[in-house]
C-alpha cells in the first residue's frame, strides 16, 4: 500500500497540482496586499476619505461583558474585489495558453474518394458524353 501511495504522489499531476495550490496561495497573499493597500485606500479617499475595511454594520453595540455584534460591509467589499482581480488574472493566464496551445488546422488532403455508385455513375456519364 505505502508504494501504491508513493507511485501515486510521484506521479506529475499530483505535483503539478501541489506547486499550483503553493503558487496559488502566495498569489492570493499578493492580491490581497495589493487590494488592501493600494486599490482601496484611493477609492476610499474618492469617496469621502472612507476605509473600506473598518465599514460595517453594527447590529448591537458593545455593552458590559458583551462584544459588538456587526457584519463587516467593508471587508466582504475588499473580499470580491480580490476574487475578481485573481479571476482576471487566471482568465488572461488561460486564454494565452490556450491560444499558444491551439492546434494548427489540419492541411486539407486529396479528398476522400466517392462512393462505388457515384464512380459508376460518372463513367456512364463520361461514356455517353463521349457516343454523342
Amino acid at each position: 500500500m505505502l508504494s501504491e501511495f508513493k507511485q501515486f504522489a510521484m506521479r506529475g499531476n499530483v505535483m503539478d497540482l501541489a506547486v499550483g495550490v503553493v503558487i496559488g496561495a502566495a498569489f492570493g497573499k499578493i492580491i490581497t496586499a495589493l487590494v488592501d493597500n493600494v486599490i482601496m485606500p484611493p477609492i476610499g479617499l474618492l469617496i469621502g476619505g472612507v476605509d473600506f475595511s473598518a465599514w460595517k454594520w453594527v447590529l448591537r453595540a458593545a455593552q458590559p461583558g458583551h462584544p459588538e455584534v456587526s457584519i463587516a460591509i467593508g471587508v466582504f467589499i475588499n473580499t470580491v474585489i480580490q476574487f475578481l482581480i485573481i479571476a482576471l488574472a487566471i482568465f488572461l493566464m488561460v486564454r494565452g495558453i490556450n491560444k499558444l496551445a491551439k492546434p494548427k488546422p489540419a492541411e486539407a488532403g486529396p479528398p476522400p474518394p466517392p462512393p462505388a455508385d457515384v464512380q459508376l455513375l460518372t463513367e456512364i456519364r463520361d461514356l455517353l458524353k463521349q457516343q454523342q
